[in-house]
């Protein structure tokens, strides 16, 4: 079987609400399939893969570069919690869930 045919493998597998992650650096199209695999608020991503040398190569174009990166922590617990600050604009940056 194809690896492509995965993706609406996957979706059918999937829970309402959850995400299938797509992390191939090079993919043929996806086929089509039917809407109810996606009805639910399913979703389907991609993420950026690097090789070890592009990797390299970014970390020396911006190893003169100031990076700052602005991260809120919530325990787990308290996911309701981090959402609501995420939605009323009380977070700057990214919410990061800790057990």
């Amino acid at each position: 079987m194809p690896l492509i045919l995965l993706v609406p493998l996957a979706l059918e597998a999937t829970v309402k609400g959850g995400c299938v992650i797509c992390a191939g650096i090079h993919m043929s199209d996806i086929p089509a399939f039917p809407y109810r695999l996606l009805w639910g608020e399913r979703s389907v991503r991609s993420v950026a893969n690097l090789t070890r040398e592009d990797g390299t190569a970014f970390f020396q174009e911006i190893r003169h570069t100031p990076v700052h990166s602005d991260v809120t922590c919530f325990a787990l617990d308290d996911a309701n919690q981090a959402l609501a600050h995420l939605r009323s604009g009380q977070v700057k940056g990214a919410i990061v869930l800790t057990p």
